[in-house]
């Protein structure tokens, strides 16, 4: 660097001199011909011309003594002749200089030409020269050539030393994209970013500035040299930088600043450069999810530098991949959250559930989520009538004041808060001094030392029986998302363990017929699916009860229904997935079922019921049953029936009640076994995504990624065909990828001509339009669409879009050719991610193609 500057200082003194000069070459030449052509011929005459002088001097005094008369003829025949000679010279030298003069043109022409070529090629290779402005009527031809020249091959020098350079850059570039790349959280990106680019390119300081909300912004990553001063962690405040900046560097500006005292920086920019001893320095803009995230700035403190093109470019491809990078951390950072809390929610959720008794169940969750939320203190508050209320359970670590049994009295909250926690409202509040609580409100929340909070509903017996709080003393506390879900899951798994806590307690007290639906419902319980809740509740309601039959009748949309799980004794029909046709069911029963009626029949034939329920009941062989509604999501799901096929039977109010009991326990235990295996599909699918990207991130051209996109999909979803569909320009295209299995038509690389694509899915898709398609046949779509698909064979399909570089590249689509098939939510989630993850990783693959493609051109 300090050569290129002496090179610079050396040019500049060139053209001072050059600018000195006052004649051009075309004129210097002229003036020395004309000098070496007229002077001898001068020199000569004159010196005749004295000669002859002289002669004359010294012969007429001789002439005058002779004869007067012959003297004077002397002098005039003299003179003559002097004249003559005099006359003849200056011909002479004119005639001389006319030769010069034509000889010199002759020979200057081709210099000319040649100076004049020289100074346009020059300004085409360096138009932002010093000398280009030099060109005038009175320059010098042959310095111009020269200098001309040395330029020339200064550049020539420059070019070879660029290209080095450039294939330098883009295999460094490769290099630190790789390393950002392997980063998967937002701390490790930011570190390998300042730590390789100030190594690779001999920086003095690499430093991240993050933009908080308000525009300024704090530098949280730094690599420095030794012996220069820190800026990680130091807040800037600059108030002119959001209208300066902001708008600049969200359109990707990029500022390089070779000397900070010529960059017509304000005194305060230069000011805040100095504390950090910078002069020079390098910007560019790091972009995270669309939006400005903060600055990757290079500093150099040592010596003023001059930044190369090439160095800016690699700068500002750098910063483009770290936001990148960005995008995929928070991605995967999402994802991990979301497994970890499902599984914290999965074991609190069991926690309580093994507590039987209401102490316990409030004990082990304030423990439970205080751990899970890593706050400071978490604490169950208990309503009474008039809506005051008792501390009833806490966990708090040590340093914080305890708040277990305190009453506290809050006039305002039946008036405001009540029935938007009996609708299920969670409040988080972040920081209490700026969430418009009032003063009374603020100096409760003080006397326990609180700054933030988070409140959630516990609802027993569909009553608003209290909260569940937790606080956050040390600090105000930014609750994330899926914080806030965990606590409201807990507070409502909480409701329902009071329910069962309470139910079980009152039926302990009750005996012997206590004790057996204690130990039903516990078998129950421990039935964390659909399937095992409803075959446990059968066999061990028809044991407790020492009935023929028990079974559980699902209905259908409009009443029918099917039976779906049985214990029966071996000498009566079986009755398992038999189908039930009622007409009249919906109009007569529904109400009273969903009501929470129990119907006991102790003898079919004395009940007053239709002919057609008599001969249905019949054909299973019954004389006496027992009907309990089964509500999921308070929602009628079907009937728990007890049958007594050997004789009629005295239903016992005990058994009625019993049997209503396990009932609406069965539906709790649905929702239970919903809920868990939601989440733990949920956890499943999250682990899935990260899977399926880390393998697809593994890929690194256009061909593999996609190859593994459709090859990973269809064994995650457990689908006939994955192919990926790419677009023409005129939005026809062809299927680049496909992963079949066995027995069905393959169609890769068919082309599909669709005209209504255009009109109707471009720009729902462009928007990122996600369809499912559950049967062909009920979907609604064209005679052609339908045709096409039959012709692949598909019976249902899935589609989502594949955005690469903001534009639509085409579609990930999944077919289900055995049979209709009902995409679950989760499904849809799972594949509309995937899609996203595939343009992602695309954008990539392309950026990375193109650097091995500059990579092999520089080579060359």
């Amino acid at each position: 660097m300090n050569q290129s500057f002496s090179q610079n200082q050396a040019r500049r003194n060139r053209q001072q001199r050059l600018w000195q000069q006052k004649w051009n070459l075309k004129t210097k030449a002229v003036v020395w011909a004309l000098s070496i052509s007229i002077l001898p011929v001068v020199a000569i005459g004159t010196a005749t011309y004295y000669y002859g002088i002289n002669l004359i001097t010294k012969q007429i005094p001789q002439a005058r003594l002779e004869s007067a008369e012959s003297s004077m003829e002397t002098e005039l025949a003299l003179q003559r002749q002097l004249s003559l000679l005099l006359s003849g010279m200056g011909v002479t030298a004119i005639l001389a200089a006319a030769i010069a003069v034509f000889v010199t043109n002759r020979a200057m022409s081709r210099v000319s030409k040649a100076a004049a070529t020289s100074n346009l090629i020059k300004n085409k290779l360096r138009p932002d020269s010093e000398f280009t402005q030099y060109f005038i009527a009175n320059e010098d031809e042959l310095v111009m050539l020269e200098r001309n020249i040395n330029l020339f091959t200064e550049l020539l020098s420059v070019l070879i030393k660029e290209k080095e350079a450039e294939a330098d850059y883009s295999q460094l570039l490769m290099k630190i994209t790789r390393w950002v790349r392997e980063s998967f959280n937002e701390e490790d990106v930011l570190k390998t970013t300042s730590e390789e680019i100030r190594k690779a390119l001999s920086i003095d300081r690499i430093t991240i500035f993050c933009f908080n909300s308000n525009c300024n912004g704090t530098f949280i990553a730094e690599s420095v040299a030794p012996g220069l001063p820190k800026t990680l962690g130091i807040t800037v405040s600059d108030p002119d930088f959001e209208a300066g900046y902001i708008e600049k560097y969200q359109n990707g500006c990029i500022r390089a600043i070779d000397n900070i005292y010529q960059a017509d920086l304000s005194d305060a920019d230069i000011d805040l450069l100095e504390q950090f001893a910078v002069k020079s320095n390098l910007v560019a803009p790091i972009i995270k999810g669309k939006q400005l995230f903060g600055l990757l700035i290079a500093h150099q403190c040592s010596r003023i530098r001059f930044w190369q093109q090439s160095e800016i470019d690699l700068f500002a491809q750098i910063a483009i991949q770290v936001g990148f990078a960005l995008d995929y951390t928070k991605l995967l950072e999402q994802v991990d959250t979301k497994a970890d809390i499902a599984e914290v929610f999965i074991e609190i959720t069991r926690s309580i559930r093994q507590s039987l008794n209401e102490e316990d169940v409030i004990k082990t969750t304030v423990e439970e989520v205080r751990k899970a939320l890593s706050t400071d203190r978490v604490l169950v508050y208990s309503f009474n009538a008039d809506w005051s209320g008792t501390v009833i359970a806490e966990s708090v670590v040590p340093g914080y004041p305890k708040v277990l049994r305190s009453e506290i009295q809050d006039p305002c909250f039946a008036h405001d808060y009540v029935e938007k926690y009996q609708s299920g409202r969670v409040q988080a509040t972040n920081n209490i001094y700026e969430a418009g609580l009032r003063d009374c409100h603020i100096n409760l929340l003080e006397s326990f030392a609180v700054k933030a909070n988070l409140v959630a509903p516990i609802l027993k017996d569909e009553q608003l029986f209290g909260l569940l709080v937790a606080h956050q003393c040390s600090r105000p506390r930014d609750w994330q998302q899926s914080e806030i879900d965990l606590c409201a899951q807990i507070a409502m798994e909480v409701g329902f363990a009071l329910d069962h806590a309470r139910l079980v307690q009152r039926i302990e007290a009750e005996g012997v017929q206590s004790q057996l639906l204690a130990d039903t419902i516990g078998s129950i319980r421990q039935s964390l699916n659909e399937e095992d809740v409803l075959k446990t509740t059968v066999e061990e309601v028809r044991k407790v009860l020492s009935t023929d039959r028990v079974m559980v009748y699902s209905f259908n949309a409009n009443y029918s229904g099917t039976v779906i799980a049985e214990s029966v004794v071996l000498t009566y029909p079986k009755v398992l997935r038999s189908e039930i046709q009622d007409l009249y069911f919906g109009q007569g029963y529904v109400e009273d079922y969903q009501s929470g009626r129990v119907l006991a029949i102790n003898n079919i034939y004395e009940a007053g019921l239709a002919d057609y329920q008599i001969s249905l009941l019949e054909s299973f062989a019954v004389k006496a049953n027992l009907v309990a509604p089964i509500l999921k999501d308070e929602q009628l799901f079907g009937l728990l029936i007890a049958h007594q096929c050997s004789k009629p039977r005295d239903w016992q109010q005990s058994e009625i009640d019993l049997f209503g009991q396990i009932a609406m326990q069965v539906g709790f235990a649905l929702d239970h076994a919903r809920l868990l295996q939601r989440i733990e599909a949920e956890s499943r699918r999250s682990q899935l995504l990260v899977d399926i990207t880390r393998s697809i991130r593994q890929s690194l051209n256009e061909e593999d990624v996609i190859k593994t996109t459709v090859e990973e999909v269809r064994k995650a979803l457990s689908v006939d065909r994955v192919l990926v569909y790419t677009f023409y320009a005129n939005w026809f295209g062809i299927i680049i990828a496909e992963s079949v299995v066995p027995g069905y038509p393959k169609v890769l690389r068919s082309k599909i001509y669709d005209p209504c694509f255009t009109e109707n899915y471009i720009e729902k898709y462009q928007s990122g339009r996600v369809l499912a398609t559950n049967n062909i046949y009920e979907a609604g779509l064209a005679d052609c669409h339908i045709n096409l698909l039959e012709s692949f064979g598909v019976k249902a399909n899935l589609v989502a879009p594949i955005i690469k570089d903001d534009q639509l590249f085409g579609l990930l689509i999944a077919h289900q050719c055995s049979g209709p098939r009902d995409w679950q939510q989760p499904e849809i989630d799972l594949f509309t991610q995937i899609a996203m993850q595939v343009g992602f990783t695309l954008d990539h693959a392309r950026l990375l193609q193109a650097y091995q493609t500059t990579e092999a051109n520089s080579s060359v």
